[in-house]
């Protein structure tokens, strides 16, 4: 079955309803009454986030592994309990008020979609979806039944990076040029394919967890739990784990659109799994907040970044020459820039990150739960000023050093907007662009080291063989 089948087979189950959301769970006494697909790992995560709103009442739990559903239930025992999300939909459909879905990448938007066609708002892991043609759709439905969504980026309602955001909007850098991005993670398997089969473990159903995927024999620790994102059928590399989420910063912050060309340097394809070192360069469309053109460098995997003169630090082994700022000059700078112990050693590039290379020096976003920081001429200038002037003008209050208060936020955004209170800001409008963006680098990884160019209004590339990777067929389960 094609997703655009499966688009239109879901949608069938829907009424025509365009009430909005909010209204339906305000009905509700005041509580929302929430559905959960994915228990264990990152959902459990979700699951704890989203319960910790006063709201929220657990109606249901869903998941293919009797063991995570089990300790779940435990945590929620009112809640009642399906391991497949198909039954659990439309038999609690008069029950449950808004759905999470927090599986492997490859069940998001059958999922969602199910989900959204019965007009349920969706909070959605990210990335938003395994394929472009799904994050399409997805956007599409949720525009179109007039439903609250969000995409599962929980960064993105983090202090430094709303403050990065403003900072380069307000010209602080001025025009932006280039972006750099990295993360050393290694979501990617350059083995061969595992052969054969093994027993599958009782307590995991693993027709349900192939779900819509292709057919594939069960392997001990090869897909499940965890090592999913490694393989194409399933996840979307390193690039769709951190990538996602160190990318959702600067390109809010610039208001990009999808990129007009892409290219990957990495290894030959194997058809199983992902490039472990990938290095994916884009070009975007001229904003009013870059130059004419924007080059955005993405490096991942053991090593990344390779150093280059735009990611080199002040007083930091091998600095451009001549740039280092004095040791008092740089002291001073630290001092202001400093909120707590835990801030990072400055003369070492953060481990995750961006740099934002504009006319007017570079901005360096460590990921996470630092400060931005600028750099001109090889040394770093005290921005506190400029800090203080977008948080008074935009009532930000002081930065807080503090997962596991700022880690809900996001979620709790999105309760808030099912209740009628706030708009979310990482909404499948925003979210489906984003993850678009994201999966043309995956899939360029298929055509190392060629520039496949996207047309982005009609949703193609110009070169006929990637086009092929931007679906695939649904199995029927």
């Amino acid at each position: 079955m094609k997703r655009r089948n499966f688009v239109k087979s879901t949608a069938a189950l829907a009424s025509t309803s365009l009430l909005p959301a909010s209204v339906w769970a305000l009905a509700k006494d005041g509580k929302l009454r929430t559905a959960h697909i994915g228990v264990g790992g990152m959902g459990g995560e979700d699951l704890k986030a989203i319960s910790s709103h006063a709201q929220v009442e657990v109606a249901a739990l869903c998941d293919v592994d009797s063991e995570k559903l089990g300790a779940a239930s435990k945590l929620h025992p009112k809640a009642k309990l399906f391991s497949d999300y198909r039954i659990m939909l439309k038999e609690m459909d008069d029950q449950i008020d808004a759905v999470i879905v927090s599986t492997p990448d490859h069940t998001h938007a059958p999922a969602s979609m199910m989900a959204m066609s019965m007009n349920k708002p969706v909070y959605c892991q990210k990335p938003l979806t395994h394929h472009v043609t799904e994050a399409r759709a997805m956007n599409q439905l949720a525009k179109e039944k007039g439903l609250i969504t969000q995409m599962g980026i929980q960064v993105h309602s983090f202090y430094d990076y709303k403050l990065a955001t403003l900072l380069i909007q307000s010209g602080i850098i001025g025009k932006v040029s280039r972006v750099r991005a990295w993360s050393p993670k290694n979501w990617g398997y350059d083995g061969p394919v595992p052969q054969g089969s093994d027993p599958v473990p009782e307590n995991l159903d693993w027709n349900l967890w192939l779900g819509t995927s292709a057919e594939r024999a069960y392997k001990k620790d090869v897909y499940h739990p965890g090592n999913w994102r490694k393989l194409m059928d399933y996840g979307c590399g390193t690039l769709g784990d951190m990538g996602v989420h160190i990318f959702d910063t600067p390109y809010n912050a610039l208001a990009l659109d999808v990129p007009r060309t892409i290219k990957n340097e990495c290894r030959e394809t194997n058809g199983f799994g992902f490039p472990e070192n990938n290095t994916v360069t884009y070009e975007f469309p001229g904003t009013d907040y870059t130059t004419e053109t924007l080059t955005w460098i993405w490096s991942d995997g053991p090593g990344a970044p390779e150093m280059h003169d735009d990611l080199k630090l002040p007083g930091a082994k091998g600095a451009m020459k001549g740039s280092a700022a004095s040791s008092a000059e740089e002291a001073s700078v630290k001092d202001k820039m400093s909120l707590d112990s835990k801030e990072a050693n400055m003369d070492e590039l953060p481990e995750q990150g961006a740099m934002f290379i504009g006319e007017k020096g570079r901005l360096l976003l460590p990921h996470f739960m630092q400060l931005p920081r600028k750099i001109v001429d090889g040394k770093y200038v005290d921005i506190s000023d400029e800090i203080a002037k977008v948080g008074a003008k935009y009532q930000m209050g002081k930065p807080i050093r503090n997962y596991e208060s700022e880690g809900p936020k996001h979620y709790h955004q999105f309760v808030d907007a099912c209740l009628g209170k706030g708009e979310c800001t990482a909404p499948f409008s925003y979210a489906s662009r984003l993850t678009e963006t994201i999966l043309l680098g995956v899939i360029a990884g298929r055509f190392p080291n060629e520039t496949l160019h996207w047309d982005g209004e009609n949703g193609k590339f110009k070169e006929e063989a990637a086009n092929k990777f931007l679906d695939a067929p649904y199995r029927e389960f």
